[in-house]
């Protein structure tokens, strides 16, 4: 079982780096190699694993990992407009808050491999929400979210999206079987356009409460199966590299995604779907994996996760 990874990665003539907990460390010449470093505007960081190539922020907004690249590969990631790992739309029970990508939002290189972003609380938004991006390994990168509230939210919803190239044509969420087991489901054409698949009812209850038809851009989304485990992938297509979204499923309460080659190439996880008080704190991480592997060894991968973050 592949469990936390450690990784060689070369930087110029500095020698052998060791790559732990994300950050490569130079022993003898006490020189960090930085996986993020500065971008021409503000709120641009270049990103380089080695094996991923890419881009976090731009212009003072934040859109997620976009472009990315994986290098091995020489395949294309994402499309032409947003990226991987990337806030998006905010709900409570009944209300739809500004769309935070069209937000400014403030944004610090907090170590080499570590960036946040934060968009402070508002008058028409009670509360703040930080998110910060760290990678773990050069496949691996970690989103950590943050929520601090200003008032009752009640049914609280972070809705984080993932959108790909056109390389990867089908999502496949782990859920429920007929025969009541568990296992991965593609998300195919017959089954409807925008397809979500809850926790349980309750879970089920907070998706179709109203938010979902409060415009710009409502979505009416049918109902799939109950999912397993909150975990969603996308691979490409006659190739065994998959981008994959984890989450811990106390704190992740429904998977979404379109239909087989519908062109946003997208999946999204609904975060926390409690209610957090006035002057409550909450966090919860999501990982996304980028790497070759099939379904067992993904199984793996998620559950090397899950005793991660329940230490």
């Amino acid at each position: 079982m592949r469990h936390k990874v450690a990784a060689i990665m070369l930087f110029g003539a500095l020698g052998v780096l060791v790559l732990a907990s994300g950050v490569a460390h130079a022993e003898e010449d006490n020189v960090e190699a930085s996986i993020f470093t500065q971008g021409e505007t503000p709120g641009e960081y270049h990103v380089d694993t080695e094996t991923l190539h890419g881009t976090l922020g731009e212009d003072g907004r934040s859109f997620g990992l976009h472009p990315l690249h994986h290098a091995p590969s020489g395949i294309s990631l994402t499309g032409a407009a947003f990226g991987i790992g990337n806030y998006y739309r905010v709900f409570t029970t009944n209300q739809r808050y500004d769309d935070l990508r069209e937000l400014p939002v403030e944004t610090s290189l907090e170590s080499p491999d570590t960036v946040r972003v934060h968009w402070p609380a508002t008058e028409d938004q009670p509360f703040a929400l930080t998110g910060v991006y760290r990678w773990v390994a050069p496949d691996t990168l970690d989103i950590e979210t943050i929520v601090e509230a200003e008032a009752d939210l009640p049914g609280f919803d972070v809705f984080l999206a993932s959108y790909l190239s056109a390389a990867f044509p089908a999502s496949s969420a782990y859920a429920e079987t007929e025969e009541d087991e568990a296992g991965f489901i593609s998300a195919e054409q017959e089954e409807g356009v925008w397809q979500v698949f809850p926790r349980d009812a309750e879970a089920l209850a907070m998706v179709e409460d109203g938010r979902w038809e409060i415009p710009p851009h409502p979505v009416d989304w049918v109902v799939r199966p109950d999912f397993a485990e909150a975990l969603i992938y996308r691979r490409a297509e006659d190739s065994e590299l998959i981008v994959a979204m984890m989450a811990p499923p106390q704190d992740c309460f429904a998977l979404f995604t379109p239909e087989r080659g519908e062109a946003h190439y997208s999946m999204y996880l609904s975060l926390f779907g409690r209610t957090i008080e006035a002057g409550e704190s909450a966090s919860t991480t999501v990982r996304v994996i980028v790497d070759t592997l099939d379904e067992d060894a993904l199984l793996e991968r998620y559950q090397d996760f899950l005793d991660e973050h329940s230490e």
